[in-house]
């Protein structure tokens, strides 16, 4: 159930991201901030449900070969979502505290690719 409902969160933040990067080029500041909130609270509802996985799986990493590699891939790819939380909350300060403007926004444009990349992975 859990995966199931899962699995589109993080392709719908990557819509937002998107969405905050278009803002962010056309000047609109507060879209920009809330885009990101939006993004943000979208990962952290996923790595949430991630943590719920785990808790109520019949197996855990030492059990077999499916939990070894479950656990591995899973716990990597959670990983990288909480690097990329990181970033883009990060990226939320400094658009709230106007770091960033249409011309000057290289650093976010890092964390978007990088987020798109934790929605392919």
């Amino acid at each position: 159930e859990i995966p199931f409902l899962n699995t589109p969160i993080l392709p719908s933040s990557g819509a937002a991201v998107t969405w905050a990067h278009h803002a962010i080029l056309a000047g609109k500041e507060k879209r920009a901030v809330y885009a990101l909130v939006a993004t943000v609270s979208l990962a952290l509802v996923s790595t949430g449900f991630q943590g719920m996985e785990y808790y109520q799986a019949p197996f855990t990493i030492s059990d077999s070969i499916y939990g070894s590699t479950f656990s591995l891939a899973t716990g990597f790819h959670g990983f990288h979502v909480i690097i990329g939380t990181l970033f883009l909350i990060i990226c939320g300060i400094r658009q709230y505290l106007g770091h960033l403007t249409k011309e000057h926004h290289v650093g976010f444009e890092a964390a978007a690719w990088y987020w798109h990349f934790v929605d392919v992975v």
